[in-house]
């Protein structure tokens, strides 16, 4: 038996309902957005008291299938006015799952301004005043939580800037022993979460009975296949090694990594910031740095690290790609040590590093400061956390940045920063930040893994691309897997089977997954038509249409009718 679990904050009532066999069809992705559709009112205010933050784990949530400890966090974005799901690791999704809940639901406003936290645990569910919280950072209130509840309880949090509901803040979750920091970033989640009065959610699953699966055997069997699979892929080696940041030199070299406010596809101090030169400088330094961490329990990719200082104490865990390229080249920053401090302080503040990193480039653009000034930024960043002027118009993101500042070159879609891969020069990657329900979200369908057979600036075929990897993403974002575990599936899609089977005894066939990818673009197309955030309405940013991207000298020329044409095309039988 699996719960709906739906609090409102006005009331202060908690109402846990049985899940329909409808629902029990429903996870991750996929569940957040039909509750949209059907609950949410397409053109409400992201902070007003008719949008909802769900929280849901994977179908494979709580099970034992290596990174399903992932789950999801959704709700209409203050961003990009339309449907926003961001999936995260850390603790509380397997503990979500293992207390049997399919859903937290967060509905209503309060009627003044509060700080509560939810306590989730199996005999009693409640919201709870803390008002000793108010504007804490994430790591103080983590600390401030520990002390009062369970050591080993999941949480769930927002900093500073989701309780002052800046449109950039993210949602926090703590890893194991609240070393890693994991983040639903984008989209502004955290200033829906903010707008409940919700500052944290804590999970304790203690005394909760072992989540029964149809056939363990099978489901333990499956399992392992994946595993197998995904450990002689080449790839996951060197995730384990260099993590997500092993990609900055390839981005480097076929020119899409933004840098000095998306002014060029290459930055001079790219091989001061790569993914070697993180390993390199963590094996160095030792103390308290890692490479290859888990960002779940139980992954066996562990492509996450603990990035410490010169003295082997932490700055930041973990550092990313994303999170490099945005607060480094964009900004014009090609100091590690530099970038992993900006990236903690976003973190602490509450905030998305690609949304961040962004807004900071405009304001670099704009002359607030200049280009490669890192202490700059790091002050622009506190300043999102104490709520200056300047820095809530930075906290709301790179389009009210761009707006008040007067900069023409803002690097956005749907309202949302582009993640970390110029589409000028990976067209594959702009027709995904264009028709994706999510915005400029790389996650969504990433076209950098196809870039050695399309050709990455032209335009054939890029339509196909994104469609195809759109509804993969789908799929692995509604079971609750990391995109990363794709290697196995793309060998033997009907590995999906006896995974679903082993969890739930259903008989499927691959055809019947593929739907499942199918209908959450379908349903979050839906209600971004009627919200008024279809693709039609949300092209290309026109300097890129315009203004030739360094090296390779490209705009980004795929027509909006074709890009249009993507939910025309047919579908092949496989998507993986």
């Amino acid at each position: 038996m699996e719960w709906i679990v739906r609090v409102n904050t006005k009331t202060g009532k908690i109402l846990k309902e049985k899940a329909s066999q409808e629902e029990m069809r429903w996870g991750g992705r996929l569940l957040i957005s039909k509750f949209l559709l059907r609950e949410v009112p397409p053109t409400c205010d992201p902070l007003g008291r008719y949008n909802k933050l769900i929280v849901a784990p994977g179908l494979l949530g709580g099970s034992s299938v290596t990174t399903t400890g992932k789950f999801s966090v959704g709700g209409k974005s203050p961003l990009t006015r339309g449907v926003k799901e961001s999936d995260v690791g850390g603790e509380a999704g397997r503990k979500i799952a293992a207390l049997g809940i399919k859903a937290l639901v967060l509905e209503e406003l309060p009627d003044a301004p509060t700080t509560t936290v939810l306590k989730v645990a199996l005999d009693r569910i409640e919201l709870i005043e803390m008002p000793e919280l108010k504007g804490r950072l994430v790591s103080e209130t983590i600390r401030i939580l520990r002390e009062r509840f369970d050591k080993q309880a999941g949480i769930v949090c927002i900093g500073p800037a989701g309780e002052m509901k800046m449109g950039g803040s993210g949602v926090a979750v703590s890893g194991p022993q609240d070393i890693q920091v994991r983040y639903a970033a984008r989209g502004g989640l955290g200033a829906v979460m903010g707008s409940k009065g919700v500052k944290a959610i804590v999970v304790d699953d203690t005394g909760a009975p072992p989540k029964p699966a149809f056939d363990e055997a099978l489901l333990r069997e499956a399992g392992k296949a994946l595993v197998q699979g995904i450990m002689a892929d080449p790839k996951t080696e060197n995730r384990h090694k260099y993590g997500t940041p092993a990609v900055l030199t390839l981005c480097n070299e076929i020119g899409i990594l933004p840098t000095r406010n998306f002014s060029a596809g290459q930055f001079e101090k790219a091989g001061e910031i790569c993914g070697d030169k993180v390993a390199e400088m963590i094996a160095e330094r030792g103390g308290e740095g890692r490479s290859g961490t888990p960002c779940v329990r139980g992954c066996v990719i562990s492509c996450s690290n603990v990035f410490s200082d010169a003295a082997g104490k932490k700055i930041v865990a973990s550092i990313q790609y994303e999170n490099i390229a945005l607060l480094g080249s964009n900004c014009g920053i090609g100091n590690l040590d530099d970038i992993a401090e900006l990236d903690d302080l976003c973190n602490q503040v509450g905030v998305d590093a690609i949304e961040t990193g962004a807004a900071i480039g405009v304001a670099m653009e704009a002359g607030v400061i200049a280009f490669g000034d890192a202490e700059g930024a790091k002050d622009l960043v506190r300043q999102i956390g104490r709520g200056t002027w300047l820095g809530r118009i930075l906290g709301n993101g790179v389009v009210v940045t761009g707006k008040v500042l007067g900069v023409r070159r803002v690097p956005a879609i749907k309202g949302q920063a582009i993640a970390a891969y110029d589409p000028r020069a990976l067209k594959g990657n702009g027709v995904t930040y264009v028709t994706s329900p999510m915005g400029a979200d790389h996650t969504a369908g990433n076209a950098l893994e196809t870039a050695k057979t399309v050709n990455p600036l032209g335009i054939e075929n890029q339509v196909e691309v994104s469609r195809k990897l759109q509804i993969r993403a789908a799929i692995l974002d509604t079971m609750g897997l990391c995109l990363f575990t794709r290697p196995p599936f793309t060998k033997n899609p009907d590995l999906f089977l006896p995974l679903l089977k082993g969890r739930y005894g259903w008989d499927l066939a691959y055809a019947d997954v593929q739907k499942m990818g199918l209908d959450v673009l379908e349903t979050e197309r839906e209600f971004n038509r009627r919200s008024g955030a279809g693709e039609e309405f949300n092209d290309m940013p026109e300097f890129m249409r315009e203004e030739p991207l360094p090296p390779m000298n490209s705009v980004y020329d795929v027509p909006m009718e074709e890009m249009q044409r993507i939910w025309e095309v047919k579908i092949p039988e496989n998507v993986f």
